[in-house]
């Protein structure tokens, strides 16, 4: 939007062009039923307010998103009148006519600011305007539990990708949606936009472990992640493949695999397969049945190899969003990631090797509250 605003003078900015370009919407993106951009716009507005009034209080230069626009304005503060042109000639004031010139300090601060608030709307809400991610510091000792469990991750080239489900819809959000059925819904609109609660809460909690771990991490929605994307990266997959559909194409868990059942009292419910039951486990893991509040859920935490050997994928999924959410935060705990590590012998961080964990999941009220590790396969154990 800065950018733009100041590369082309007077040239208004389209909501598609910012939907597809900037948001990564698709080329069918319809501004009339999806208000992304709209709703950024606004955001970005509040923040500027926000901006203005606490870190830039003295700034001489204002830049504002007037409503119903998405090309920036600037003005002298004080002097709403005084409109800064973009380009063109020098601004003369009808008073004593003196060249008016912004200020180097306006500009160095005000666009660049103004860059770094578009980018920060641009991304999961919940995630990077969170006030409370933790800050490394000297002081601030990693700990070694997340320093074993995380090496390969931390370590790498570049920074992770993590890869957040949005399943197929089709429907209006305003008069209901369901899955996209390939064998029904052929030619129908599909939404692919949206992504559980589980999911953005999970891929917070990401956040917060990397930051303390001082490696910043990259988010990437299913439906734009690419096989390029799978040979060139350290993946962390955030949902189970009913969703993340992208898991669909690369090689995946073998001992505990997500499916519909086929037959039985839950057919058509999704539920975790034991693929090799040891004495005394189940075959199937299912959740609640969809019809009833959800109070259990089981998930799957496994460590692969990538389709490059020397990267890593973690999947982190789960029955419904809420298993999700649980197997993010099972990986995300100090207590917990020591649980796995005993479990799998790990006291150094080359002992840790490819495994897939179960874990059962106890819900209240939407809420993740207990997770169990009720099965482990470790193939190097």
């Amino acid at each position: 939007m800065a950018e733009h605003s100041l590369d082309h003078p007077g040239v208004a900015l389209k909501e598609y062009q910012i939907a597809t370009e900037v948001l990564g919407r698709p080329a069918g993106f319809d501004p009339q039923s999806d208000s992304t951009v709209r709703v950024q716009a606004g955001r970005l507005r509040v923040k500027l307010a926000e901006y203005y009034t606490h870190e830039g209080v003295n700034d001489p230069i204002l830049v504002e998103i007037p409503k119903g626009s998405y090309v920036l304005s600037f003005h002298l503060r004080g002097r709403p009148e005084v409109v800064i042109p973009q380009a063109g000639p020098r601004l003369e004031l009808a008073e004593k006519k003196p060249e008016v010139r912004p200020s180097k300090r306006g500009w160095i601060i005000a666009v660049p600011v103004l860059l770094g608030l578009l980018a920060v709307s641009a991304v999961t809400n919940a995630i990077l305007l969170s006030r409370d991610r933790p800050q490394p510091s000297a002081a601030q000792a990693v700990p070694t539990a997340y320093q074993l469990f995380w090496n390969r991750f931390v370590t790498g080239a570049q920074e992770p990708l993590v890869i957040f489900s949005n399943g197929s819809f089709v429907g209006r959000p305003e008069t209901g949606m369901r899955y996209y059925n390939p064998a029904s819904d052929n030619g129908s609109f599909v939404l692919d936009h949206y992504t559980g609660v589980g999911e953005v809460l999970a891929i917070h909690q990401l956040d917060r472990v990397f930051a303390l771990l001082n490696r910043p991490v990259r988010v990437k929605r299913g439906a734009l992640f690419t096989l390029d994307d799978a040979k060139n990266n350290d993946l962390i997959f955030v949902g189970s493949p009913s969703e993340n559909l992208t898991l669909l194409d690369i090689p995946g868990t073998r001992e505990f695999i997500f499916k519909r059942l086929d037959s039985g009292p839950r057919k058509g419910d999704l539920a975790v397969i034991n693929v090799h039951p040891q004495n005394g486990e189940p075959k199937t893991f299912p959740a609640t049945p969809a019809n009833h509040p959800t109070v259990e859920d089981y998930a799957v935490v496994a460590l692969l190899p990538g389709l490059d050997p020397s990267h890593s994928v973690l999947i982190l999924a789960g029955n419904s969003t809420f298993g999700t959410q649980a197997a993010v935060e099972y990986v995300c705990r100090e207590d917990s990631i020591k649980e796995l590590l005993r479990r799998l012998n790990v006291s150094r961080a080359a002992d840790l090797k490819p495994f897939e964990a179960l874990l059962r999941v106890k819900i209240a009220h939407g809420v993740p509250v207990v997770e169990d590790l009720v099965a482990l396969r470790n193939p190097g154990n």
